[in-house]
């Protein structure tokens, strides 16, 4: 229901440090695939009424919603983190091979 929540939080501080981190960390990978992932939950959890567009906006309580943060957003977040490391780093062992081809 609010699993949504990390990644957003996460998604929040990534857009405002993006400019301070270079380039070559891509920043912008991770912040589509974070910005997308909340996109998609939260129309997910409106489409299953689990979010409604007026106050209190979530079906659940604070005892219900913390938890699944907990369970749900927390290693969704840490899961597209690894996944954008793993393509930052292929991308740079790429961009390594093809500087050393062409240097050929």
């Amino acid at each position: 229901m609010a699993c949504f929540v990390v990644p957003a939080a996460a998604a929040i501080v990534t857009t405002a440090m993006g400019k301070k981190v270079p380039e070559k960390y891509h920043m912008d990978w991770l912040n589509s695939m974070m910005w997308g992932g909340v996109v998609m939950l939260a129309v997910e959890h409106i489409a299953h009424g689990e979010i409604v567009l007026y106050p209190p906006f979530l079906t659940a309580g604070l005892h219900e919603v913390l938890p699944e943060m907990l369970r749900v957003g927390v290693p969704m977040t840490l899961a597209i983190v690894l996944i954008w490391g793993i393509m930052v780093a292929v991308a740079a062992r790429m961009s390594k091979k093809v500087k050393y081809v062409g240097a050929q």
